[in-house]
């Protein structure tokens, strides 16, 4: 009976380590515990070897999310922490068993990639060109400093690891094939080169969107026959190789620059030596976060989230020069230069996660965004190398600007910042999706005080509103009062009282768009009359004729920047309270599958909330300002185990590089930051038994949630560095002083604990 226990019990873990690739380490341990208590090993002093306890490293797996449920998933990224090589093999998502591709880089988070490589077995190489890989799921290796993959068909492994601005691949090809070779070709139109400058040489020229030139230089490990085929070139090394490397560097500055960065970075590296740097460049940021207590599941979850928040943005610097698509310059400076941030997604969470743990790279980041404000006239929001990417509503890189600036990061000409968001504010558009000057409906909103809606069937009269994208009236208007609040509140830090009083006045336009009668954001037309509808389903395509992606239950949030203000509008905290229950219960009075078809960025329902999508992050942190911060509580912590699971479907809706997955890093540590732009934080509920966060000034930051587990998840006590804290709030100060914030978890609400 105890042996057929034992064999049960590692049967099982193993089954569990396969289908989740957790590594047997993990489970070693408990394994152990089970054998020495059936077989009496504990106590007989027989002695055993001690497993190593599992680092922070290997509990990320970034096939978690591999399938989205409705739109993008995640992918299983291979790069430095925020630097510009990345690869990941070109597939749809998880579900697909073919690989068509490997780029030698990502260019921009889901915008597109450069310079495509494959190898084949195929006599006529050409046949191979547009046919794709088979690969085995379960031979597939993915970490964030390493990739592996089998290619059934042809017997071929592929191996991958990334540098800064270099790469590195492995084909491990069977013997007895008498035609080997390795595929080169691009995945953007426009003009292109491929030159074989010797028998193992490669240089390369792609043009990325539209204009902007990137250079590859590489070296085979073994020489070969080159040959190059319009857009397309390839290399057939010889029947008797059986590895064959791949090195090379990209460069957006110059095909000189591309060699150098390989000589500099990679030329005298060896594959195993590159991973090694890799895995310890990785496990340097991932190990500023300790946690103890917890599952595996709750740890595989976190830690690869924190992997995720360093996807972006990234540093595209190449010998203290850089090329800026703002400008189509190239630049000279010393700092750092990063691209790739959509500030709709990370101004929430991601920004504010990177300034509380990497504050000098945050400082770095915000240069760059002065520094594209100066090269191209206009402070960016969706920053990328092409330029500033038209893409959703707002300018929320200024609530970024303020949030930093009031948790004491000042590397960064605060000043310039200021003079680009002030002009972005009075003299650029709020089209979604459109940069540039105003338009008359800008006009109308500086006057009125809210972004005029169309009834529905009125047909467009401003020819710049994006035909699918509209004119989301209501989410622009609750967007555009959040950032002019931040340009107010950073003009009073500045010593500018005129401006503090004009942008807090524009801060509050949000009220112009309350219906008093039906208790929600509502669209009005430029008359000042009502615009009647279905919050919950009327707008079209992701209701853009006035909200954006979501519905009018998420938009009845979106006033982060004054909440006493918004529970004002409602009738007092009750009312506030009691609609916030009604959110999570109220029904889709609809199938899924027609709400979808017209939301489906909305995902990871809980009634009408969506934790799919961003605007849902700060709704459940909502309850701490009510009488019921308990509600928080349970929210977070039902949203985080229904919705983050561990596994391919484990991401409720886009992630969008470190948008989403900050949100888990927070919550799951028990805090978050609930306005960006104010210095402080609000109290959820950790899973974990104690988080100790290394802080940059060389500080800890620490809590301890004794008894915390999945049932044990209401707060019943507090208490910050020894004194008694009734309240669900503590500083940006009190964390980086190295704070120490003690809770006492248990099964049940405390109801009296965190009423303000």
């Amino acid at each position: 009976m105890v042996v057929l226990f034992i064999v049960t019990c590692m049967g099982t873990c193993l089954k569990i380590s396969v289908m989740k690739k957790i590594s047997l380490a993990l489970w070693a341990p408990f394994l152990l515990s089970v054998i020495c208590t059936f077989t009496g090993l504990a106590q007989s002093g027989v002695s055993r070897p001690a497993a190593d306890p599992p680092s922070n490293t290997d509990y990320i797996d970034p096939t978690i999310g591999n399938v989205g449920q409705l739109l993008e998933p995640t992918r299983p990224t291979v790069q430095l922490p925020n630097q510009m090589i990345r690869m990941t093999p070109q597939r749809q998502d998880y579900m697909d068993d073919q690989i068509s591709s490997f780029p030698l880089t990502i260019v921009s988070h889901r915008l597109g990639q450069v310079f495509a490589i494959k190898p084949t077995l195929k006599e006529t190489v050409p046949a191979a060109w547009d046919a794709k890989m088979t690969y085995d799921r379960t031979l597939e290796v993915n970490k964030p400093w390493y990739y592996s993959t089998y290619l059934i068909d042809d017997d071929i492994t592929v191996e991958y690891a990334a540098g800064r601005k270099t790469g590195y691949y492995r084909f491990l090809f069977p013997a007895g094939a008498a035609h080997k070779s390795v595929l080169l070709g691009v995945y953007n139109d426009g003009a292109s080169e491929w030159h074989f400058t010797s028998a193992s040489e490669v240089t390369g020229m792609e043009t990325y969107h539209g204009d902007i030139k990137v250079y590859m230089y590489g070296v085979f490990s073994r020489g070969g026959t080159g040959k190059v085929e319009g857009r397309r070139a390839y290399i057939s090394v010889p029947g008797d190789t059986r590895e064959l490397e791949f090195k090379y560097a990209i460069s957006y500055i110059s095909q000189e620059q591309a060699k150098k960065n390989y000589e500099e970075e990679i030329a005298k590296e060896r594959f195993e030596h590159f991973m090694t740097l890799g895995k310890a460049k990785w496990s340097q940021v991932i190990s500023q976060i300790k946690v103890e207590g917890g599952t595996v599941a709750q740890r595989r979850s976190f830690y690869t989230s924190l992997y995720r928040c360093y996807e972006r943005m990234v540093d595209i610097t190449e010998d203290g020069k850089y090329y800026s698509g703002f400008d189509k310059q190239v630049h000279s400076d010393p700092r750092p230069f990063y691209v790739d941030d959509w500030s709709w997604d990370t101004y929430l969470a991601l920004h504010p996660l990177r300034t509380l743990l990497q504050p000098s790279m945050e400082e770095d980041m915000l240069q760059s965004y002065v520094r594209m404000y100066m090269q191209g006239g206009w402070m960016p929001t969706f920053p990328v190398l092409f330029g500033d990417h038209a893409c959703m509503n707002g300018f929320h890189s200024s609530i970024t600007f303020l949030d930093a600036y009031r948790k004491g990061l000042r590397r960064f000409d605060v000043g310039k910042a200021y003079e680009g968001m002030r002009k972005n504010s009075v003299s650029a558009t709020l089209l979604p999706w459109e940069n540039g000057e105003k338009t008359v409906l800008d006009s109308f909103y500086d006057v009125h005080g809210y972004f005029p809606a169309l009834h529905p069937g009125e047909k467009e009269t401003v020819q710049r509103v994006h035909p699918f994208e509209k004119r989301q009236a209501v989410a622009v208007t609750l967007g555009a009062s959040y950032d002019d609040w931040a340009l107010g509140q950073l003009g009073g830090d500045l010593g500018m009282g005129d401006d503090k009083a004009r942008f807090a006045q524009r801060g509050e336009n949000y009220k112009h768009l309350w219906n008093e009668q039906e208790h929600f954001f509502l669209p009005r037309d430029d008359k000042g009359e009502w615009i009647r509808i279905d919050p919950k389903y009327d707008g079209g395509p992701g209701g853009r004729d006035y909200y954006d992606e979501n519905n009018g239950w998420t938009y009845l949030w979106q006033v982060q920047q004054d909440i006493p203000g918004l529970i004002g509008l409602m009738g007092g905290r009750q009312s506030f309270e009691d609609r916030l229950d009604q959110l999570f219960r109220e029904g889709l009075d609809m199938g899924r599958n027609v709400f979808w078809y017209k939301f489906p960025d909305a995902t990871g329902l809980t009634g009408q909330h969506s934790m799919g999508n961003e605007p849902g992050f700060v709704i459940p942190y909502l309850y701490n300002f009510t009488g019921s911060p308990w509600k928080t509580q349970s929210r977070v912590r039902f949203l985080l185990d229904t919705w983050f699971k561990d596994n391919i479907f484990g991401i409720p809706g886009d992630e969008d590089g470190g948008g989403m997955s900050a949100f888990v890093v927070f919550s799951s540590m028990g805090f978050y930051p609930m306005v960006p732009g104010t210095p402080s934080y609000t109290v959820g509920s950790p899973v974990f038994s104690k988080v100790t966060i290394s802080l940059a000034n060389g500080r800890k930051f620490r809590i301890i949630a004794h008894h915390a587990s999945v049932v044990n998840k209401y707060i019943q006590s507090a208490i910050f560095d020894g004194k008694r804290l009734d309240t669900p709030w503590f500083t940006h100060q009190q964390l980086v002083n190295g704070g120490c914030l003690e809770l006492v978890m248990g099964p049940k609400p405390d109801k009296k604990w965190g009423h303000e």
